[in-house]
């Protein structure tokens, strides 16, 4: 997909001259660039899911693309991915760690019936991709309705009106039921939150229509969403929470100018860009007047598309301008465009067809004859041309051809003669022979429902085949409806908005054709959308990014002993125990600074560990402090233009047809839904072993002995000596006295230890000890019960990372690999059962692998519901060429 060159480009007439790369000043800066995006590359994640929306009672599937932007192929520097769901609020519902294999990945989200409807996110990055900030994640937000599982349904309006320096917001909230009919006389109570704090509450009863009005100010302006938590008391007494979301997207415009290349300079002409932009995010289309600060017109101007347009300006001496903006509402809005600088440099560029582009160079009077200009242009680090230009004359102009540009987007910057950056603008390159070219052939283009579908998809590259690693999605378009110019996909993704901090609009509406009303459009974009991945004044001064977070290549175990006053431990003897899938035990010994590791693992979530650490001459008197690498944060969703106040409504269609799915699955046990109990007030019965991880239950036991009885013991054998009737102790074990020959098994905080492990813990750590005995309470412990269980509760017990505190033993539970789940495709055969199949996902393959000869098959079954049934196919081959085929065939 992308190949290194440097091109040293002839200016007509000489204006540019050669440029010596190996005994230039300038060069060296060359080379320190290539050297710091070598040491320190970026990476892209992007992730094929299988819809655009989704329902709760759906599953997400997905795929995930990983990148090295050094090279463009599949990275070589993370081996971990993390996938997340995120809620509306900006919590983390559902987190996936996940092996990478060659950049590639993909798994799954259950939607069950606990989660509420909303604008979800889905976020995925790597470790090494923290560094680089948040902004450059993959970020989507997702639309999840609820039918299925949904008593109540909402819909809300808001009115925004000024009251004094406040807000003053009005709002309607309609309640209905799954039929439509209107929840009346009903009583709610409401909290609005906005930026964590509770800004609002009351009570109100619903009306004929099942609305509420109230109002309340907002004095913070700059808030422009929040949560309303409204309860209803159902007629049968049960109470539903609904959270619904405060949007305050009113009508005022936030509208800059960018001028290209970075400054407007006197006397020269420059293009420039503007966005408008409303509050919710999303552009809106103006028009406006320049006028100079004689109130002289200069020039009108208007939006192109989504709020954006571009016109010239020749900025005059001692002259400021201001743009009048003629507002949807009637009236005028002034903003006032950046001061022209008295010296300085412009760099304008053009796409003038999909060959090539040209370039001027606008060098103000002043800086004539004071030395050379250079020019470089890059993609994702990578320098792909560099020009020298003398400055004799006021304007210089060279043609760039692009056919050996990669795609994506290119950063031109002008350095001045002191090797500073003086403007910087971005372009976007579509080399159509970048991509692989991918066919993909059916038996048929008409189909019988539950008909089989094959397909044979050949994958090429530049005439030849190559291999390839795919994904396909396989939805009917009359359930499931597409959004083309919206619709996030591998192009989108990889080659523009990951290079994008901020939010793009409708990122495929430039990606649907080359004309050159789009490539106008596109163009506009990159000037007005922010871009910095790494700055230039640190790879002048040598400055290294702030890198606080390493690539990921395994999973470990890792972390530091020392003595209890705080002194590392060196030579000192770690052992690592598990009983997940099976008793194994690993040692090391710690280093000079008292660190241990234990690397490459391979084990699942919740896989739970003893880590155990000893001095060099045996004592256990010994601090284990794990290494934890700490989470990330949420940030607030970027995408604004793509929250949805009223969900269920928005994707209506979607959400009423997937309910016949799920309520045909819920009849054949493949779907559950959570018991809502109705209120009760409960009384607490004090429990002394409530944090226990009993597999019977906190409590059942046959005895338990609590803290206050272990008081005056030395060790746990002291304490268990003639104290249970039927248990002995032996060489520091217990034994039940019906089955001496095997001593009972140990579980200290839900980890299943050795029968030798009880006098390694101190009693006056232990909060319980429940003694298992009889059948009944040892039999699901299966052969592990066989000599009867003693399950220990520490005082620190429970928790995720629990420590067992006894000198030189914790129990740790590391977050591992989760295991994807598979697709279910039916196999339809005459003696098939007439259960109706109503999938919205009609297949879903993440793992499509093309041979050697670039050939694959894969085949599947129609669902019972007919229509334009679309298929998605995208992948990536190992040098890093992307490909993606849509293919459509109709079912009757």
């Amino acid at each position: 997909m992308k190949t290194k060159l440097v091109l040293t480009l002839l200016l007509l007439a000489g204006t540019f001259a050669a440029f010596k790369i190996e005994d230039s000043p300038f060069a060296a800066l060359l080379k320190k660039m290539e050297a710091y995006n070598q040491k320190y590359p970026q990476e892209k994640v992007y992730l094929h899911l299988d819809k655009p929306y989704y329902a709760i009672g759906d599953d997400i599937w997905f795929k995930a693309y990983v990148i090295n932007t050094q090279t463009t192929r599949p990275t070589n520097i993370s081996d971990i991915l993390y996938v997340e769901l995120i809620s509306e609020s900006d919590s983390v519902k559902k987190q996936l760690k996940l092996p990478l294999m060659a950049g590639i990945s993909w798994g799954d989200f259950k939607l069950p019936d606990s989660l509420q409807e909303g604008n979800y996110r889905i976020r995925a990055y790597t470790q090494w991709m923290r560094n680089a900030g948040p902004e450059f994640f993959f970020d989507k937000t997702l639309k999840i309705g609820n039918a299925w599982a949904n008593k109540v349904f909402t819909n809300a309006t808001y009115t925004i009106s000024p009251e004094d320096k406040a807000q003053k917001i009005n709002s309607t909230i309609r309640f209905t039921d799954k039929a439509g009919h209107p929840y009346t006389a009903t009583e709610i109570s409401y909290v609005v939150q906005m930026n964590l704090k509770n800004v609002h509450k009351g009570k109100a009863v619903t009306n004929n229509n099942g609305e509420i009005d109230f109002s309340f100010l907002n004095t913070h302006p700059e808030l422009k969403t929040g949560t309303i938590t409204a309860t209803l008391a159902l007629p049968d007494k049960q109470k539903v929470s609904k959270n619904i979301l405060l949007n305050l997207a009113s009508q005022e415009l936030d509208v800059q100018f960018f001028p290209e290349g970075g400054n407007l300079v006197e006397n020269i002409p420059s293009k420039v860009a503007f966005k408008a932009i409303n509050s919710a995010g999303l552009g809106k289309d103006i028009s406006g007047t320049l006028v100079d600060n004689e109130g002289t017109e200069v020039t009108k101007f208007n939006s192109s598309y989504l709020g954006m347009g571009n016109f010239t300006l020749n900025p005059q001496s001692g002259k400021t301008y201001t743009a009048v903006l003629k507002m949807p509402n009637g009236s005028e809005q002034k903003v006032n465009l950046p001061k022209a600088q008295s010296s300085g440099y412009v760099l304008s560029v053009n796409l003038v067809d999909s060959t090539k582009f040209s370039v001027r160079l606008y060098i103000s009077q002043d800086n004539l004859n004071k030395g050379e200009l250079k020019l470089v242009g890059q993609n994702n680090g990578t320098l792909c041309f560099s020009t020298v230009a003398k400055t004799e004359k006021q304007v210089v102009s060279v043609n760039i051809p692009t056919k050996d540009i990669p795609s994506g987007i290119i950063q031109f910057t002008l350095f001045g003669p002191n090797n500073e950056p003086v403007a910087e603008r971005l372009a976007f390159v579509h080399n159509t022979n970048d991509f692989m070219d991918l066919q993909l052939q059916s038996d048929k283009k008409t189909y019988q429902k539950r008909e089989q579908v094959k397909f044979n998809l050949s994958s090429g590259f530049e005439g030849k085949p190559v291999q390839g690693s795919f994904s396909v999605s396989v939805t009917n378009t009359t359930i499931v409806q597409p959004d083309l110019d919206n619709e996030s996909n591998i192009y989108t993704s990889l080659l523009l908005t990951s290079d994008l901090s901020g939010y793009v609009e409708k990122p495929n509406h430039y990606f649907q054709d080359r004309s050159a009303t789009t490539l106008h459009e596109l163009d506009n974009l990159l000037m007005t959308q922010g871009w910095r991945r790494f700055l230039w004044k640190n790879v002048i001064n040598d400055l290294p990014p702030l890198n606080s977070f390493q690539p990921e290549k395994s999973l470990k175990i890792s972390g530091t002993i020392t003595t209890l006053g705080g002194k590392p431990i060196e030579k000192g003897k770690v052992s690592l125990f598990s009983s997940s899938g099976g008793l194994f035990t690993i040692d090391t010994l710690s280093d000079a600074n008292g660190r241990f590791s234990f690397d490459n693992l391979i084990f699942n979530d919740s896989t739970k560990f003893v880590v155990q650490a000893r001095t060099g001459k045996n004592k256990k008197n010994v601090e284990i402090k794990m290494d934890v690498v700490p989470g990330q944060m949420v940030t607030k969703n970027k995408n604004t233009g793509d929250i949805e106040v009223n969900v269920n409504e928005a994707i209506s269609g979607y959400v009423k047809k997937s309910e016949n799915y799920f309520e045909e699955l819920t009849r054949r046990g493949l779907l559950q839904r959570s018991i809502n109990l109705k209120e009760v007030n409960i009384v607490e019965k004090k429990n002394p072993a409530k944090n226990s991880s009993n597999l019977n239950g906190a409590g059942r036991a046959d005895a338990v002995i609590t803290a206050e009885q272990l008081g005056t013991c030395v060790t746990l054998s002291q304490c268990l000596q003639g104290r249970v009737a039927g248990l002995m102790i032996r060489n520091g074990q217990a034994y039940l006295m019906r089955s001496q020959g095997t001593p009972m098994n140990i579980v200290v905080d839900g980890m299943p230890m050795e029968p030798d492990f009880l006098d390694n813990l101190n009693p006056q750590d232990v909060e319980t000890i429940e003694v298992l005995k009889s059948i009944g309470n040892t039999a699901i412990y299966g052969m592990r019960g066989g000599g009867g269980v003693l399950v220990i509760t520490t005082k620190r017990g429970g928790g995720n990372y629990s420590t067992v505190y006894a000198p030189g033993i914790i129990t740790y539970n590391p977050k591992g690999y989760y295991s994807s789940r598979q697709f279910y495709s039916p196999k339809f055969t005459p003696q098939s059962s007439s259960r109706p199949d109503l999938r919205t996902t009609v297949y879903w393959n993440p793992q499509v692998v093309t041979d050697a000869a670039g050939k694959k098959e894969f085949d599947y079954y129609n669902t019972d519901l007919p229509g334009l049934y679309r298929v998605v196919l995208e992948g990536i081959n190992g040098a890093g060429q992307l490909g993606r085929k849509v293919y459509t065939y109709e079912v009757k």
